[in-house]
């Protein structure tokens, strides 16, 4: 496949792919990639280690709760009935034990009510997707078991993928997801960090942007399936999961515009698919045409009244 414009080559691809490559990829992390530790691991932005002066912030109100949980990427509430509770106490642990996740904690009746809660609970708020997960506290709840659930399902602005956050971006509710495939160790990575981070910014709650760091072994994988070499990257994959649609570009370097012009082409070729897919419908009923005319008339009705 030869080079394009300004160096830049690009290769579509169709099927097999949606959820199903986060199923094979997670395989393929459990059996070749590195052990899944979850408490103290290096697969977030700290170091893990402990840090005993760190406390939850006491959330006395909805309004402090509110202000908490908007302040963040990714923020962790404890919700207990009592606040020296063995629960509690366990949150408290593993809050230490991740310093640079936002912990809260609430006792408030008012609070638990406006969160709908009836008994002791952990939630995970993030932003990326305006999603939240909750802990299962049906069995003893400990440290080591907030710390993994916190591990497992925070995703931010660009979450590198790994053994632990593959299970939470397994589980996005955003549709669309952009793999940057790249080299970390390269003198260049800071740079290319910081246009797609700002990319990222400019599709918050649109696309899931995916960091694939290929000196994890376990990501060659990656790499074999989208068929890129390493003599191709930093190269950008984006793909749709209810469709399976995807393509890949490779580049010479990577800049906010060209993330913008590469998710925006594919947004265009998505809609237009959808587009054609609802005419296809339509036409057994009538004229694709008229059908979206009476469509766009009762909507019109409909908001007048």
């Amino acid at each position: 496949m030869g080079p394009e414009q300004g160096g830049v080559a690009r290769r579509r691809q169709a099927g097999t792919m949606g959820t199903a490559i986060f199923l094979c990829l997670f395989v393929f992390l459990l059996i070749g990639g590195a052990p899944v530790r979850c408490a103290g691991d290096s697969g977030s932005a700290g170091d893990g280690t402990a840090n005993p002066t760190k406390k939850p912030i006491l959330l006395n109100n909805t309004a402090d709760a509110e202000a908490f949980i908007s302040g963040a990427e990714v923020v962790v509430v404890g919700f207990f009935q009592e606040p020296e509770s063995s629960e509690a106490s366990q949150f408290r642990l593993a809050a230490d034990r991740i310093p640079e996740v936002p912990f809260g904690l609430s006792t408030s009746p008012e609070v638990l009510s406006y969160y709908g809660v009836v008994a002791n609970t952990v939630k995970l708020f993030r932003m990326i997707d305006n999603d939240q997960r909750d802990l299962d506290l049906n069995s003893d709840i400990d440290a080591e078991k907030v710390i993994r659930f916190v591990r497992m399902n925070e995703l931010r602005l660009v979450t590198e993928y790994n053994p632990v956050t593959a299970i939470g971006v397994m589980h996005s509710s955003l549709q669309l997801n952009l793999l940057l495939i790249t080299d970390k160790m390269s003198p260049k990575h800071p740079e290319r960090m910081r246009e797609y981070q700002a990319a990222a910014e400019l599709y918050k709650g649109k696309i899931l942007f995916i960091l694939i760091d290929i000196n994890l072994k376990s990501n060659e994988h990656v790499m074999s399936f989208f068929k890129v070499k390493k003599s191709q990257l930093p190269a950008l994959a984006l793909f749709h999961t209810p469709d399976e649609e995807q393509d890949v570009l490779t580049l010479e370097e990577l800049s906010v515009e060209r993330v913008q012009d590469f998710c925006n082409h594919f947004l265009q070729r998505i809609q237009k698919k959808v587009k054609g897919h609802s005419c296809t419908v339509y036409r057994k009923l009538g004229s694709c045409e008229t059908v979206l005319l009476l469509t766009r008339l009762l909507k019109k009705m409909t908001s007048v009244l």
